[in-house]
C-alpha cells in the first residue's frame, strides 16, 4: 500500500493518494503515468495534466469527488502554477518513488 502525501491545499490539509485504478483513470485523460510523470519533471506539462492529477489524488486520498472537483474549480483553475505544481509533482513522485524512507521491495 502507497503511503498517502498530506499537505495543505486550498482550505486545509488534505490527503492524496493515487490508487492503481485511479491511476487508470488518470492515464486514459492525461495519457501513459511515465510519460505524464516526464512532462512534470521537464515541465512540459499542461494544466489538465496538474488539475486531473491533484483531483483524482483527492479522491484516492478520501474526498467526495464532487468535493474534490469544487477544490479544483477554487484553487487550481484560477491559481498560479507555481502554487499547484508542486502538489502535483508530489503526488507523482509517491507513485514514482514512495514515501520518503518508505521501505521498497527489491
Amino acid at each position: 500500500m502507497r503511503t498517502p502525501y498530506v499537505t495543505f491545499f486550498g482550505d486545509g490539509e488534505q490527503t492524496f493518494q493515487l490508487t492503481p485504478a485511479l491511476i487508470a483513470e488518470l492515464e486514459a485523460k492525461c495519457g501513459p503515468i511515465g510519460a505524464l510523470f516526464n512532462r512534470l519533471n521537464y515541465r512540459q506539462f499542461s494544466q489538465v495534466d496538474l488539475s486531473e492529477t491533484i483531483r483524482l489524488a483527492l479522491i484516492g486520498g478520501g474526498t467526495a469527488p464532487k468535493r474534490a472537483a469544487e477544490l479544483i474549480a477554487t484553487y487550481v483553475a484560477d491559481r498560479p502554477i507555481s502554487e499547484t505544481y508542486p502538489i502535483a509533482a508530489k503526488i507523482l513522485e509517491r507513485v514514482w518513488f514512495g514515501a520518503p524512507n518508505e521501505a521498497t521491495n527489491g
